[in-house]
């Protein structure tokens, strides 16, 4: 099974090793297996910093996991919208665009 951090390792996998080793041991295998908040849940909370903080790279992978965690595509849509009087319309912008490029792909649901 690909680990989450996969696209990492190819893109900076030979530049820099160790953050894609710390990627994995401790982001993906330590703090996302924490059993104190769901995987769906951590997908929400991702999502939200992510489009808060305006990281769209980050954010397209992340959506992407948020719809394998559980997360239905209006519940990220009335996300993004709430955030939009939050984190700034141009960053709701950016993630709306993100989600409809995702969902606009034909093996999505």
């Amino acid at each position: 099974m690909p680990k989450p951090s996969d696209g990492a390792k190819k893109l900076i996998g030979d530049f820099s090793p160790k953050l894609v080793e710390l990627t994995d041991r401790v982001l993906f295998d330590d703090v996302w297996e924490r059993k104190e908040l769901s995987k769906r849940d951590r997908s929400l909370i991702t999502v939200a910093a992510l489009i808060a903080l305006n990281r769209p790279d980050q954010l397209r992978f992340h959506l992407g996991k948020a719809v394998e965690n559980g997360v239905k595509q209006a519940e990220l849509i009335e996300a993004i919208t709430h955030l939009a009087f939050y984190s700034g319309w141009p960053n709701a912008i950016t993630a709306v665009m993100l989600a409809k490029e995702l969902f606009e792909k034909p093996d999505s649901e």
